[in-house]
């Protein structure tokens, strides 16, 4: 399937996927910091490598990213990133510590913990759709500029896949908005097989 001809029907789909992964993955970590979090409904688009960075600004910009590896049915990557300023009021959140300079280890550690859970119930949510057996990775965390920490998927998959899945999540825990985007970047394979699950036809098949 060429990833550039998707129709509105396919983005219905994939932005009620979006919908029901970002709503699990809010009640996980509602549950988590023992707090409610209200969201706002989710932004769903198709974007090439090439625009990724302009999300947050520019290439220059300091983000936090968690990466994960798909395996399983799906193959590919999920990145789950945040601006530092919606970093830093998560730790706030979860741990009631005021981020200095820089993230410590014990602040990273919780951040992994956070995107583990975030990511974890979207690919929870897409496995139960799609009868799917999507396996996660164990998170890792880089915090660098935008253009950097999209480098690695774009590397990893650039050669089979110049398209990702953008999710825009946007939730409110008191005052405070929280700014956190998922990509999520399947093979092409990967996306036929995700759209065959869900019964849309694929290049007439």
């Amino acid at each position: 399937m060429d990833i550039n001809r998707l129709n509105e029907m396919y983005i219905d789909i994939l932005k009620e996927l979006g919908n029901i992964g970002s709503g699990n993955a809010i009640t996980a970590l509602s549950t988590m910091i023992g707090k409610k979090m209200d969201m706002q409904v989710p932004k769903v688009k198709i974007l090439d490598f090439k625009e990724v960075s302009d999300i947050f600004g520019s290439a220059d910009t300091i983000i936090v990213g968690i990466y994960f590896d798909l395996d399983g049915d799906v193959k590919g990557n999920i990145l789950f990133a945040l601006d530092i300023k919606s970093a830093a009021s998560l730790i706030w959140s979860l741990m009631g510590l005021e981020v200095k300079e820089e993230f410590d280890e014990l602040e990273k550690s919780a951040l992994e913990e956070i995107g583990n859970i975030m990511a974890g119930s979207y690919v929870a949510s897409l496995s139960t759709l799609t009868s799917l057996n999507i396996k996660i990775s164990p998170p890792a965390i880089s915090i660098d500029m935008a253009g950097a920490i999209l480098s690695v998927p774009a590397i990893k998959y650039g050669e089979i896949s110049d398209k990702i899945l953008f999710i825009e999540t946007q939730f409110i825990e008191g005052e405070k908005l929280i700014k956190g985007d998922f990509f999520l970047i399947p093979d092409i394979n990967s996306f036929d097989l995700i759209l065959k699950a869900l019964g849309v036809e694929v290049n007439g098949k």
